[in-house]
């Protein structure tokens, strides 16, 4: 239940309680009020019978006995000798006397002779009555005045209780919403603005411009709650903007590092490979390191590359927009993955005319390669690896899927929340002979991400499908964001670090698979046909 609704039922809820309060107060003072009026009419309407039974001589009274001046309609007067009624009649709107019935004047015999009054129900046409027992001589006369019209008058208030207590509801309702509504509409914006920043990317620095609660007066507690809200506000967008800048600061490190790395790797890797080349005399030793010196400078040139164009990718730079045949690259790319791993059957699943996007043809070369390698590397031998492209139909957003799908071991579901995190290896379950630094799944996500795409995974034992969806136009933003991933079913624990591009075990070994040209006779190798 809303907070709103419970200060109106609470507010309708006290007007109700103090309605019945006052309304049942009122009816039970009235009703003492008009029954004390009663019982002091019949003090005085017993004198008066008293008065009117000593003048009716030694033959006692008559039916005559009810009428003696002043008495009101409705008095009944009984006169009871030795234990019988003499006589008991009744004074009726008109001035008649009636005479009482026998069932009527029975319950009168039981009144005591105490000069108070009492209540008796007579029944039948009479209801209830009021009345009091005296003495004359020897007989004993009693005398009653009717309740009704107390009871009348206690009715008809009831009515007007209950039509005031529901008047008084429903203005209390009409007033209580209003009133409610208005209280709480500095709460109801602080709710819209918190709703509005639980909805927002809060990815850029300037998210948070320009969101505030605009009801911060001090003098309400909506008020300090919106000034709070506001508080924080502002220190969450202050700690945005410093972690940005020390994200922009490590980028730049990062892009200026491996920049200025570049030369000198270059040459550590040139002198080394002079070297080995001109060391006929060196001793196997010797000439051993310098082999090792060569290829770890290869890798670290490779690990150099990547970090530098994932820099560049933040930067929103190094992307070269063109039209881009997608078959195509996907046939180089497993050419080439077939050459350097021909233990691995890898096929393609291709529609029939080529699919074209709008892309950079380095980078997507790149993306594919890094999910073939990615399969390759960890997954055992024999694994079957399928590439396969799909046009998705404009009704469902239109664009290009190319999926790298294998029946390996599938991947552990603890490691696929940050399978496309930088760096980010499975160590505990992984070969080490790669020589994987983490970034080639990184690499996948920044390029998709850079061509307004976005890549997922699903796994379980026995397939594993990485699936890149691609806009035709770089324009058409993906629904939803890169590096989705889910798991179907307990993983084997297959270890993925990256793509393995860049980790020293592509084809050509030097620089990004883009810059490394496909051998001519990979078709042969892959059995797949080259397309010109």
């Amino acid at each position: 239940m809303t907070l709103r609704r419970r200060l109106v039922l609470s507010i309708v809820a006290l007007v109700v309680a103090v309605s019945a309060v006052i309304g049942g107060g009122s009816i039970v003072a009235l009703f003492s009020i008009q029954r004390s009026a009663i019982d002091e009419q019949l003090q005085y309407a017993t004198n008066r019978a008293q008065r009117s039974v000593e003048q009716q001589g030694p033959n006692g009274p008559g039916l005559d006995i009810g009428r003696p001046s002043g008495q009101a309609a409705g008095t009944l007067t009984v006169y009871f000798l030795d234990g019988s009624v003499v006589v008991g009649s009744v004074l009726d709107n008109a001035g008649d006397v009636d005479r009482l019935s026998a069932s009527a004047v029975r319950p009168l015999g039981t009144v005591r002779v105490d000069g108070r009054p009492h209540t008796i129900d007579l029944g039948g046409g009479l209801g209830s009555y009021r009345v009091s027992a005296a003495t004359v001589g020897p007989a004993v006369l009693v005398v009653g005045l009717p309740l009704a019209p107390v009871h009348e008058s206690v009715w008809k208030l009831f009515g007007v209780v209950l039509v005031v207590t529901g008047l008084a509801l429903l203005a209390a309702s009409l007033v209580a919403t209003a009133a409610v509504r208005r209280a709480l509409r500095p709460l109801d914006r602080v709710a819209e603005t918190a709703s509005t920043v639980a909805r927002m990317p809060l990815e850029r620095s300037d998210a948070l411009v320009g969101i505030r609660v605009p009801d911060d007066d001090p003098e309400t507690e909506v008020g300090r709650v919106g000034a709070a809200f506001n508080r924080m506000l502002g220190h969450i967008a202050g700690a945005m903007q410093a972690r940005e800048r020390s994200e922009q600061k490590v980028r730049q490190f990062v892009a200026d590092a491996s920049h200025e790395l570049r030369t000198p790797l270059a040459s550590v890797r040139g002198y080394a490979e002079l070297t080995r080349r001109m060391g006929g005399d060196l001793p196997p030793d010797v000439v051993y390191a310098m082999s090792r010196i060569e290829s770890e400078s290869v890798r670290m040139t490779s690990m150099v590359e990547d970090l530098l164009l994932l820099a560049r990718l933040d930067e929103g730079r190094e992307i070269q927009f063109a039209d881009v045949d997608l078959t195509g690259l996907v046939l180089d790319a497993v050419n080439d993955a077939h050459a350097a791993s021909p233990d691995h059957p890898i096929e393609v699943d291709l529609p029939e005319d080529p699919v074209e996007v709008v892309g950079d043809a380095a980078r997507l070369h790149q993306v594919i390669v890094n999910l073939v390698t990615n399969a390759r590397t960890h997954t055992p031998d024999g694994t079957r690896i399928t590439v396969g492209l799909a046009r998705v139909p404009a009704a469902d957003g239109g664009g290009v899927d190319l999926t790298v799908r294998d029946d390996g071991q599938g991947i552990d579901p603890e490691f696929l929340p940050k399978l496309f995190e930088r760096f980010a290896r499975a160590d505990s379950s992984r070969s080490r002979t790669a020589g994987s630094t983490g970034l080639g799944l990184a690499i996948v996500d920044a390029v998709v991400q850079a061509h307004g795409g976005r890549v997922g995974v699903t796994s379980r034992p026995g397939e594993t499908v990485f699936t890149v969806h691609l806009p035709e136009r770089p324009g058409e933003r993906a629904t939803s964001g890169a590096g989705d991933v889910a798991v179907a079913g307990p993983a084997a624990g297959r270890g993925v670090g990256d793509g393995g591009v860049g980790s020293g075990d592509r084809p050509g070994a030097a620089g990004s698979p883009a810059d490394a040209a496909p051998p001519t006779s990979a078709a042969t190798w892959a059995g797949v046909p080259e397309r010109s």
